[in-house]
């Protein structure tokens, strides 16, 4: 594309998920609109009356037009001082600062001078990646999970080369994938698989992770992937200056020919790009071709679950499936992939032959059980995983001991916020029980800590309560059930209907 213009944060109209028969579990397309915007013209009117569409827009338009277009004139868009002025405002200003030590509060101070320099080396070529600091994080199993820290102008320029590669990306990933992506949230695919368990003829559930998919993706198949709708070379180079720049860790820069670097902006992206064209794609003819029954797919990430009719269907589909991973440098995690008996009719079927309980599987920090509702009718219970559970309130134990002697009003700020962060995200239809058992505990821990401040006294009961009354918001539901979700989010539009 030559067409140049103003950067945008424009809506992006919606669509449905692909022109494949879609399942209930791919219908919650609509975009969310950025909070404070409203549906009005991204641009200025012009004299004529009618909205001249900016930059961005008019490359959407083309990606959604023609899905084999190359674009050949991206560079400019990305190094537009004031896509890159909107870049630097939407970094953290707290975060760490990456090998070059530079800080957002002192890159700030001479900003106009910084962007026009960076926007001058990227147009000629003299732009250069640092490699990523290493740092750790740890997981809810308790193993470290490594991050990459870039360096500030990387993370200004990845997020500016994403805010345009959106723009062409987002028109071609399918309905189904949903981690990463604007105006896309984990609780939407937690609704579009409940949907589509409840609405389609759901016996077999292949609950899915790809080992080490960060670290193991190979560079030479993404940037065909890149290069199948991006053909400015300067943009590939960027990306490939991204994947070559390696980590440094204890003084040594290593550089690898596989992964990229959890962390920057761009890793998200790619990793998307890489499933679309490695997954997505295939599973679409897959399941136009092959499957016999009904068959559902949610994708967040390098996490994936899929529902099957019939059993014979899962079991060729992740034979086959193990094949395409192979090809491409990818393989399933053999300890967390597994095919289950699960749906509306497992239950009667387990108890048919003495086995128990229905099984049940994790997505997304839910555990889905197969439950009933008061009236008999099916229905999928979504609970907070317990060891997601366990591993918070192990933090909150140990962050409460580091506060203990602050003042009551910062340590009720920090558990309020913890219990209404947890509030916000696991409070769904049916997972009250789970809510209120961990702010319960919560509460607990924090009158253990104030009771160890001094040894004169303890806090009564009736003063705890007081402060509990005072700092810990109420449980209550924050999200509406999934198919109340859906319908809002697609109006009534599905194609299903």
């Amino acid at each position: 594309m030559n067409d140049r213009g103003k950067s945008d944060r424009a809506v992006v109209p919606k669509k449905l998920p692909n022109k494949a028969e879609a399942p209930a579990a791919e219908v919650a397309e609509g975009r969310a609109l950025v909070e404070g915007k409203t549906l009005g013209r991204n641009t200025p009117r012009t004299q004529s009356r009618t909205g001249a569409p900016s930059a961005l827009e008019r490359i959407r338009e083309a990606a959604r037009k023609d899905g084999r277009q190359k674009f050949t004139a991206l560079l400019h868009h990305v190094a537009d001082v004031g896509r890159l002025r909107a870049a630097y405002l939407a970094t953290r200003r707290d975060a760490a600062a990456g090998v070059d030590g530079e800080t957002w509060k002192g890159y700030g101070r001479t900003l106009e001078d910084n962007l026009q320099d960076l926007s001058s080396r990227l147009k000629r070529g003299a732009y250069r990646a640092k490699p990523v600091r290493r740092a750790y994080i740890p997981k809810a199993d308790g193993r470290q999970r490594p991050l990459g820290v870039p360096a500030l102008e990387d993370k200004i320029v990845q997020r500016a080369v994403v805010e345009v590669l959106n723009a062409i990306y987002e028109e071609d990933f399918v309905g189904f994938s949903y981690g990463f992506r604007p105006g896309r949230s984990q609780h939407e695919a937690l609704d579009a698989l409940a949907v589509g368990i409840w609405s389609k003829k759901v016996s077999w559930v292949l609950d899915a992770d790809i080992r080490s998919f960060f670290d193991t993706l190979k560079h030479e198949w993404l940037i065909k992937f890149v290069e199948h709708r991006v053909g400015d070379r300067r943009v590939v180079r960027l990306v490939q200056k991204w994947l070559t720049a390696g980590v440094l860790e204890d003084g040594t820069v290593t550089v690898s020919e596989e992964g990229t670097v959890q962390g920057g902006s761009v890793s998200p992206l790619l990793a998307n790009l890489y499933l679309h064209y490695v997954f997505d794609l295939w599973t679409l003819a897959w399941r136009r071709t092959r499957v016999r029954g009904d068959m559902i797919v949610v994708r967040y990430a390098d996490d994936f679950v899929m529902g099957f009719q019939h059993k014979a269907d899962a079991e060729r589909f992740l034979a086959e499936l193990k094949e395409r991973f192979s090809k491409f440098g990818l393989e399933l995690h053999p300890e967390k992939t597994r095919l289950l008996e699960f749906g509306r009719f497992a239950a009667k079927r387990k108890a048919k032959h003495g086995e128990g309980k229905p099984e049940t599987f994790n997505f997304l920090g839910f555990t889905h059980c197969c439950a009933r509702t008061r009236s008999g009718k099916f229905t999928v219970l979504r609970t907070t995983m317990a060891k997601r559970a366990r591993a918070k309130l192990t933090e909150v134990s140990e962050e409460l001991r580091r506060r203990r002697h602050e003042p009551v009003p910062q340590q009720g700020a920090y558990v309020r916020a913890v219990v209404q962060g947890h509030n916000r995200y696991y409070g769904v239809p049916m997972n009250t029980h789970a809510v209120s058992s961990f702010r319960y505990e919560v509460a607990m821990r924090w009158w253990n800590s104030l009771n160890r401040r001094s040894q004169r006294g303890t806090v009564t009961k009736a003063r705890m309560g007081r402060l509990l009354d005072r700092w810990l918001p109420p449980v209550r539901v924050c999200h509406p059930w999934p198919h109340e979700r859906l319908r809002v989010r697609t109006q009534g539009k599905s194609r299903m209907r």
